[in-house]
């Protein structure tokens, strides 16, 4: 097979694989707009806490989801799952569209989390195992772009549809099972893309590993690439996986806390409040309904173009600065959103501003600090921690995001647009604390090096409190 073939075949298993990340981001995205004519008296009725409810039930699942799939996918492989999920995505975004009231909507978004969530752990671990080496860190990035591209294409379809059918209030059921699309197309396409060439080898079905290798990597390499994996495999078996019973070790400890810490910043800044309520947001500002759909357009074209211009950032930049700048300038936007909602409140000016300030808050989110806070997650764990810690970071991260959900639209309806903002603002201000004091730097630096430097630390601060105690 020549190269041009292998790099195809490359490029078409990554191309199905990622409609999971975009499911992923088309379902976040497309009650966005889809809520307000949901919440209508003659449709389903929704009070700000059951806006709440239906919005985070999907983060409740998904949370779950992230858990039980990624074991599920170590058990069954990486393409048998994806297949599942495919059809898990299917029936819920129908039972969605169908809900004959709010508690099976809320039972259907949460069947819609665990796909969403099991889509968020299963496609990263596909990419990154059926990539070459010196390209992982961009196919796995493009699960990223397909995320945020399903958020702007849920955000397009919504204002399109809001626009020409918005006067029927049914339309609501017209935006949900558009969903279903890719869906489809992932349930077949996944029966033509092979199995991750590392869990085969984990079941020691080498022979079909290889075979897999030399379908996707340019001639001779295959048999070398399949040698690694075998020895990666080996090393990694003989390492003792950490537990909980770890956490007694300080500096296990110490970087647990910082993978959680990590996890939560990223939700804290408020950035999924703008993704799932943004046309409520441009609602309470001023807006008609038709025009905060078309202006939430504007959010997700930028999280698209910041999410590539991040991508460049992290190969330039170290990430604690680059953190440290991105938490600067939403804590600032979110200042700024809070000011001008009382300071020009009821002018014609106020929801153009507020929509200006949420795309620039969203271009310091995608931009740099959802990019950083993925990329830290997956450097800062040693391989015998890498499945606690990273279990239990984003397994914190969905639960932060589910309370957010949650709560964002009670918030609201009882203190109002600038005062909800300003929370966000001393949650952004104590972010940034956090990561001055206790973030490391990872740029540039092995795991094993991480580690060593973590060792070190720990012992440092336990010879400077023994001296003190001496004196």
């Amino acid at each position: 097979m020549n190269k041009v073939n292998q790099q195809t075949n490359l490029r078409s298993i990554i191309l199905i694989s990622t409609f999971g990340g975009l499911l992923f981001g088309y379902d976040t995205g497309v009650l966005n707009g889809a809520l307000p004519y949901m919440s209508l008296p003659d449709q389903l009725n929704l009070t700000a806490l059951m806006q709440g409810l239906v919005t985070s039930a999907l983060l409740l699942g998904a949370a779950l989801g992230a858990v039980i799939c990624g074991r599920l996918s170590d058990r069954y492989g990486r393409r048998r799952s994806i297949f599942y999920l495919a059809v898990l995505f299917f029936f819920s975004t129908l039972g969605c569209t169908v809900a004959p009231n709010a508690e099976v909507m809320v039972l259907f978004r949460f069947l819609l989390g665990l796909a969403v969530g099991g889509a968020s752990v299963i496609v990263p671990t596909f990419l990154a195992e059926i990539s070459p080496a010196e390209n992982r860190g961009r196919i796995v990035t493009q699960n990223e772009l397909m995320i945020v591209s399903g958020q702007l294409l849920a955000f397009t379809f919504n204002a399109i549809i809001g626009n020409l059918l918005g006067e029927n209030p049914y339309v609501w059921r017209i935006m949900l099972p558009i969903a279903a699309i890719p869906a489809i197309v992932l349930f077949f396409g996944m029966l033509t893309v092979p199995e991750s060439p590392r869990w085969l080898v984990t079941k020691g079905k080498n022979k079909e590993a290889l075979h897999v290798l030399e379908r996707i990597r340019i001639k001779g390499s295959a048999g070398a690439e399949l040698q690694e994996i075998e020895n990666a495999y080996k090393e990694e078996a003989e390492v003792n996986k950490a537990t909980f019973k770890d956490l007694a070790t300080p500096w296990i400890r110490r970087l647990m806390g910082i993978g959680i810490g990590i996890a939560i910043v990223q939700q804290i800044t408020g950035v999924n409040s703008i993704m799932y309520y943004g046309t409520e947001i441009l609602k309470d500002a001023g807006f008609e309904t038709k025009a905060a759909l078309i202006g939430n357009i504007g959010n997700g074209v930028i999280s698209v173009l910041a999410t590539f211009v991040g991508i460049w950032l992290l190969g330039k930049v170290g990430r604690r600065p680059m953190l440290v700048t991105g938490l600067i300038g939403t804590t600032i936007t979110l200042l700024c959103i809070g000011i001008c909602s009382n300071l020009f409140l009821g002018t014609a000016f106020l929801p153009y501003l507020i929509l200006l300030l949420t795309i620039t808050f969203l271009a310091f989110q995608q931009g740099a600090i959802s990019p950083v806070t993925w990329l830290m997650l997956s450097e800062i764990f040693p391989l015998r921690l890498r499945g606690l810690g990273m279990g239990v970071s984003v397994f914190c991260l969905w639960i932060v995001n589910f309370l957010i959900g949650l709560t964002f639209p009670i918030l609201l309806a009882h203190i109002g647009l600038s005062m909800t903002f300003f929370l966000f603002v001393a949650f952004g201000i104590l972010s940034i604390l956090f990561v001055l004091k206790f973030l490391p730097e990872t740029k540039g630096l092995t795991l094993e090096q991480l580690e060593m430097n973590f060792r070190q630390h720990n012992q440092s601060s336990l010879d400077m409190t023994t001296d003190q105690s001496l004196s």
